[in-house]
């Protein structure tokens, strides 16, 4: 599908977002993360035009609306496990082990899943490399899934995903534009392509943008930048 028709069904489009790496750039520590300046005023000024406007995200809600406060705009947080049973202490326990034995890892304990960055490693290839195998073996131990993304191991339970968010949020849509920047959003574009809605992927390029995602990219732009252009063109 192509710009031009997302134009052309704007009042009835669904345009669901990420938020780290897409409308904010990645930066070492998780924490200090921001949306671009002008990203608040382009979804503000789009919202209302759009039957649906929305960002799927796996932080917690609260952490995206505080940073962009929009009217109109739906937040998943979580990819959509907020609220769910927290994981097992054993299993965060053994997690906090694996990643306290690789200097510069560290644990993000979200509730319902467990998240492991190594950006901030000397050699992050190497620590996630090291820690892929353990963090395996402690997920297959509980009954969880690892979620692969940019520096990051994540322990979450079967059948969640980004993919799980997308129906309900492109329900009744005439066209969906999705856009993202890392492994989750290609599963989120799969969900949007089984529902038969005419669909826009768009690709955040960035340093770590993986190849499985430029490979059924519609519409390719260079970072958050790129990204908050093609919105403001909207």
């Amino acid at each position: 599908m192509s710009l031009d028709r997302i134009r052309d069904r704007l009042a009835g489009a669904a345009i669901v977002l990420d938020f780290d790496g897409t409308l904010a750039p990645i930066v070492p520590d998780p924490a200090t993360a921001a949306p671009l300046p002008g990203a608040h005023a382009a979804l503000a000024a789009l919202a209302p035009r759009v039957l649906r406007l929305a960002i799927v995200t796996g932080r917690p809600a609260a952490f995206v609306r505080a940073r962009l406060p929009v009217d109109g705009l739906e937040v998943v947080g979580l990819y959509g496990l907020e609220g769910a049973t927290p994981v097992d202490p054993g299993v965060r326990a053994a997690l906090a082990d694996a990643v306290a034995a690789e200097p510069g890892a560290h644990l993000e304990d979200k509730g319902a899943s467990l998240a492991v960055h190594v950006r901030r490693a000397a050699d992050p290839e190497g620590a996630e490399a090291r820690l892929r195998s353990v963090v395996a073996a402690i997920a297959d131990g509980a009954g969880l899934v690892v979620r692969e993304g940019k520096r990051v191991l994540e322990l979450t339970p079967p059948g969640a995903g980004k993919g799980a968010a997308i129906p309900a949020l492109c329900a009744g849509a005439a066209a969906a534009l999705l856009a993202g920047d890392d492994l989750a959003d290609a599963e989120a574009f799969r969900a949007a392509e089984d529902l038969g809605v005419p669909l826009l992927r768009v690709v955040v390029m960035g340093p770590e943008t993986p190849d499985e995602l430029v490979g059924v990219a519609d519409v390719m732009v260079e970072g958050p930048e790129g990204l908050l252009d093609l919105l403001r063109s909207l």
